[in-house]
């Protein structure tokens, strides 16, 4: 892919995250959130404050996700944390499992899907075991905390249990495999109980609330998060910025295009950090370069099918990967005098 000079990695970072070509914004955005271990601890304050104070962040570690079936790969976005007990005689260290749930409708079978998932990792841990030649006497299942964080619009009112989905005689019940299951439902939940920590992950999810409502309610939203933000230590540095791009990434692709100057004047105003603004600026300025080049590619394909009735996968897919601008403008003057499409000249692969 071409990238101009003066692009920074952080907006290089938005443009391949929320390229739009990639997948679900609402799985990505989260995903991105999670990435920064203080989220991560957001989220269990929200959800689980008393188990904070065991939990140390500072080592939290990111985990593989292959233990996820083939078959569930691209219908899933969870992510999982391997984070120490505080109290080692107590537990090696704890896995919390954190699905991102972003469907339309609610899932009835979530309850069997979070048990699946909970002995994939199981059974990695079981392989690891066996691949340190551990003697079995010690070999020990780290417990899971799952938590489900729900951002769909639909109420979320079936249990996350297997009952859900059984039709259980009293007399079977102890037959069925129970468990706890943290959850957040991001829309219904009550400001209160998103900020009772004071934690900026939950500021930022009083926005995400207010992602689709009216320009008044969205702007206040967001005043009222930016205002606590400013109050965030300077160590926090890394946590601040990525709030204000998450901030400006809702108002690129949740509000509506006459609303979105506003709002990305209202960030740059109220950081009062020239170095966020910029980043702002330079990720807006390289997102706006991705809708050009987008736009581009969709009037080159309009004009090829238009001119040829069939058009080969492989060279659909040099024209996706085709970023220059003037290129493209080139190969649409290209299409439109080509005969055949051996006159259609296609950059080089390096």
């Amino acid at each position: 892919m071409l990238h101009t000079e003066t692009e920074t990695s952080v907006a290089k970072e938005i443009r391949d995250l929320f390229d739009p070509r990639i997948g679900h914004y609402p799985d990505k955005s989260a995903r991105w959130l999670f990435k920064v271990k203080e989220n991560v601890r957001g989220l269990v304050e929200i959800v689980a404050q008393e188990l904070v104070d065991y939990l140390d962040f500072d080592q939290l570690k990111e985990l593989n996700r292959s233990f996820v079936d083939d078959r569930l790969r691209d219908v899933v976005s969870d992510m999982v944390f391997s984070v120490p007990f505080r109290n080692a005689s107590e537990v090696e260290d704890l896995t919390i499992y954190i699905l991102i749930e972003h469907q339309s409708s609610v899932d009835p079978m979530m309850g069997f899907r979070l048990l699946y998932y909970m002995c994939q990792i199981w059974d990695g841990q079981w392989r690891e075991m066996e691949e340190a030649k551990l003697p079995k006497n010690q070999w020990r299942l780290r417990p899971i905390l799952s938590i489900v964080y729900y951002t769909g619009e639909q109420r979320w009112q079936i249990p996350l249990t297997l009952t859900a989905v059984m039709d259980v005689p009293d007399a079977l019940s102890r037959f069925v495999p129970s468990f706890d299951t943290l959850f957040l439902g991001v829309k219904d939940a009550e400001i209160d109980e998103l900020t009772k920590t004071g934690h900026p992950f939950g500021w930022l999810l009083t926005v995400l609330q207010q992602e689709h409502a009216d320009k008044t309610s969205i702007h206040e939203a967001m005043r009222e998060t930016l205002s606590h933000l400013d109050t965030l230590p300077s160590e926090q540095t890394v946590q601040y910025r990525q709030a204000i791009l998450y901030l400006y990434s809702l108002v690129i692709f949740r509000r509506p295009d006459d609303e979105q100057e506003e709002l990305i004047q209202l960030l740059r105003t109220h950081t009062q950090d020239k170095e966020v603004e910029n980043i702002i600026m330079t990720g807006a300025e390289a997102l706006i370069q991705q809708g050009v080049i987008q736009e581009k590619q969709a009037a080159v394909f309009k004009l090829l099918r238009h001119h040829f009735a069939d058009v080969p996968q492989s060279i659909v897919d040099e024209i996706n990967e085709i970023e220059d601008m003037k290129f493209l403008d080139i190969l649409f003057e290209q299409i439109l005098n080509a005969s055949t499409l051996s006159d259609i000249e296609l950059p080089e692969k390096h």
